[in-house]
């Protein structure tokens, strides 16, 4: 068995401080947003200021896991606190689902019924919006591949900047044609557009939480790559799982034969998976033939 005295860091953990900018950033446009809808007294813009604290929340709901996710393991938590970033990355997705299908059901709603609304008011702050959620983007693409939990954070800069386009796209076409069917139509068309993106993180973040193989790593190309180290006979009884985005853990038996130095061989084995697999955490069972009908999974 092999384990290691230093801590793996998760893939969020390294991009934390671009996350607090982000956050920091949301923050203080949410309250222009609000101090603007209640100068214009512009319902539009204090209902798209509720939305836009939902994503601040969301945006330091991730920050705060990443905090708690580099906790050390401890008796009690074994594997650490790494868990967290999934769960906040679950969160935020069910909360964009939530927010997509009010979306739709609001954009039904006004579609029979649509309000007047201030236009140039909406273009003027939707267009401040549009700039902040740019610049968050880009500030957290780099590490949207890397963990689920900065991946939900992007997707709510996403769906923040999508709406900032819609809005400033039906509030031209209100302020030039007065056809104000454009605010319910776009809101619908960016719900639509949101929807299967946060489907797809929230299957990720379950498949996490259901300790699937994580989609980085190849059992079947493991289990070969194992077997072919000097003195190992065969693999079995492969487990790989990931503890957070970026933390790979695996367990197996191994069957081996005679062998002068044991340690040297799980030294190999231990090299070439966290080398050429990226597995953090390693633990093997060596046996030797025989000893797998002892055993009460295979």
């Amino acid at each position: 068995m092999s384990d290691t005295n230093k801590q793996a860091v998760s893939a969020g953990s390294k991009h934390k401080k671009a996350l607090l900018v982000v956050v920091s950033l949301s923050g203080t446009y949410l309250i222009a947003e609000v101090i603007g809808g209640i100068v214009t007294k512009s319902l539009a813009l204090l209902a798209d200021a509720a939305h836009m604290l939902t994503d601040v929340v969301g945006l330091l709901l991730a920050f705060i896991a990443i905090k708690i996710g580099e906790r050390r393991a401890n008796d009690q938590k074994t594997f650490g606190y790494y868990r967290s970033e999934i769960l906040a990355a679950m969160i935020n997705a069910v909360v964009l689902l939530c927010i997509s299908i009010y979306v739709l059901y609001e954009a039904w709603q006004r579609f029979k019924n649509p309000p007047e609304i201030q236009s140039k008011s909406m273009l003027i702050v939707a267009g401040i919006g549009l700039i902040v959620n740019i610049v968050g983007m880009m500030i957290l693409k780099k590490s949207t591949g890397k963990s689920l939990n900065m991946k939900g954070a992007y997707f709510e800069v996403l769906s923040d900047m999508l709406t900032s386009i819609g809005v400033m796209i039906a509030g031209i076409i209100m302020l030039t044609t007065g056809w104000y069917y454009a605010d319910p139509l776009i809101s619908a068309a960016i719900g639509l557009l949101i929807f299967p993106r946060t489907w797809r993180l929230l299957m990720e973040a379950i498949n996490v939480l259901l300790e699937g193989t994580p989609k980085d790593v190849n059992i079947a190309d493991l289990r070969k790559s194992m077997e072919q180290v000097s003195g190992v006979k065969g693999v079995h009884d492969i487990h790989v799982w990931a503890l957070t985005s970026g933390v790979n853990a695996m367990s197996a038996h191994v069957l081996v034969g005679y062998c002068e130095d044991y340690n040297a061989l799980l030294k190999v084995l231990i090299e070439k998976v966290t080398t050429d697999f990226k597995i953090s955490h390693t633990t093997f069972q060596i046996e030797t033939e025989g000893y797998a009908v002892q055993e009460t999974h295979l």
